[in-house]
């Protein structure tokens, strides 16, 4: 059991003062409590044997370099990387290429920086730092730790709304491929989406009842090999195309168009290159299922390292053979473009990797959303059967336990979640939009000022000067993308209705 020992000294991120402070008002939390709960995970385990726990008093973690690294590729190869050969075709092969190189890099130094923010103030020995939130608490705290912590938790209870969408538009592409071939590529084949995203929501309630991470490293590891799978469809049937002599005309500056569209274009496919590797976010959720030995960062830099390489190989396979396949008529998503091909049954399968993924790519990403609000809870109502109980249920040989509190909220947020995304059909722009606006602040400035923190570096240093000039590039870059976003989202306004159930 974790005491009001083991707590002392340790920083909650929950604080009053916190980006939460609102929430802490609407549910009226006693000081005391704020002051005496460590953790902001679940409660601390009971009726665990001595000797099976960690220094923090929760159970023995089990994670390996395998498991992190699967989760971090379920959350980084996600269905954005089918849009890198668009991307590629707006900015040519120089700005694509560049960019691409750019923001992968970035995006891996910046997570091998944050890795060693799990601990604090020691990397190695320090007090764990359950969450990105955390972290930022400990080391930065204040303004930043607000804006940070409104600018995480709307990322992530917003982000599986457009999963939903995402998921339902390639269950239909599969509708749309079987009437084609049974009707002919003149029927209209109009479908709704209606029935695609309540199946999506019934399976996302169901799993979301799994009360952790601990419990996703199946998930993430299939969802991986399903992410690796679609992507590589994706490559192959655009080295097919190309060796077939059918490749699309492709150059140094991308499509030609007016200078204004030109622009707006070259900021929106900026932005997917750089969202396509904004991963930093579960970061530290994901170390925290890691063994302590070796050190936890030690092995999420590994993680990253592998996870990362994967990352870049992909991204660059994507989108240098797709735009080669198509040129500067390249469709949005790369699988479109081989609607009408003979291998159609390629295009389905690669469809069905993709709504597996993101079964599991949900979960990963709505897990810390679940986790603060449940603890908000118990904090609320300590005494609470309805919330704090763990009902344990025996199906067979199969053993779980029930949490009512948790399987009504999660319910209901699953229903409001599939609520929306069968009234707002646009909604992924607003995604667009906010991921945009968090891209820089998220991925890049914060963990750079809690690495300049930890190892205090001092101003006007050449290192100090030097991760300065890289945020600032990532600021211009994040800059753009919210432009180019805004200028989706308003053509988007226009172009759809809600409630718009057919595509």
């Amino acid at each position: 059991m974790v005491t009001k020992a083991s707590c002392e000294g340790q920083r909650h991120p929950l604080s009053p003062t916190s980006l939460v402070s609102f929430i802490d008002k609407i549910f009226n939390l006693p000081r005391t409590q704020q002051n005496e709960l460590c953790e902001t995970g679940f409660n601390p385990l009971q009726n665990v044997e001595e000797g099976d726990v960690d220094d923090d008093g929760k159970s023995k973690r089990t994670g390996t370099v395998w498991s992190a690294c699967a989760h971090i590729i379920t959350t980084s190869v996600g269905a954005g990387v089918l849009s890198l050969a668009w991307a590629m075709a707006q900015l040519g092969w120089l700005g694509g290429i560049s960019i691409l190189l750019f923001c992968t890099f970035g995006a891996l130094y910046a997570a091998t920086l944050l890795a060693d923010c799990y601990r604090f103030p020691d990397p190695v020995t320090g007090k764990r730092n359950y969450s990105y939130m955390e972290a930022v608490k400990a080391y930065l705290g204040g303004t930043i730790y607000k804006f940070c912590g409104w600018m995480i938790y709307l990322n992530l209870a917003t982000i599986g709304v457009g999963f939903t969408i995402t998921t339902a538009k390639s269950m239909i592409a599969i509708q749309k491929s079987n009437c084609h071939r049974k009707h002919g590529s003149d029927d209209p084949c109009k479908f709704s989406n209606i029935p695609h995203v309540i199946a999506f929501g019934i399976v996302e309630i169901l799993l979301s009842q799994l009360p952790n991470f601990h419990k996703l490293s199946w998930l993430s590891k299939l969802a991986a090999i399903m992410s690796f799978g679609y992507a590589f469809i994706g490559i192959g049937l655009s080295i097919s195309k190309i060796i077939a002599g059918h490749g699309g005309k492709t150059s140094l500056a991308g499509v030609d168009l007016p200078l204004s569209e030109k622009i707006w274009r070259m900021f929106a496919a900026a932005g997917d290159i750089a969202f396509a590797c904004s991963y930093a976010l579960v970061l530290l959720d994901v170390q925290d299922t890691l063994k302590s030995s070796p050190p936890e960062n030690k092995v999420m830099k590994k993680a990253v390292s592998v996870g990362g390489l994967a990352m870049l190989i992909l991204f660059m396979m994507c989108g240098t053979l797709g735009y080669a396949a198509f040129g500067n008529k390249t469709p949005e998503n790369l699988l479109a473009g081989f609607g009408d091909d003979v291998a159609f049954w390629l295009v389905d399968m690669a469809n069905v990797f993709i709504v597996v993924h993101i079964v599991g790519a949900y979960q990963v990403l709505c897990q810390p959303v679940f986790r603060i609000i449940e603890l908000l809870a118990r904090r609320r109502w300590p005494n609470s059967k309805f919330i704090n109980r763990e009902i344990p249920i025996r199906l067979a040989k199969v053993k779980f336990n029930i949490n009512m509190f948790r399987l009504s909220w999660r319910t209901a947020y699953g229903v409001l979640v599939s609520f929306l995304a069968i009234a707002l059909p646009f909604f992924s722009d607003m995604l667009g939009l906010l991921g945009a606006l968090g891209y820089w602040p998220l991925i890049v400035y914060i963990p750079l000022e809690m690495h300049i923190v930890q190892n205090k570096i001092g101003k006007c240093t050449i290192r100090w000067f030097g991760l300065q000039l890289f945020s600032f590039l990532c600021l211009l870059l994040s800059l753009a993308a919210a432009s180019g976003a805004i200028h989706g989202l308003y053509k988007g306004l226009k172009a759809y209705k809600v409630f718009q159930f057919k595509e």
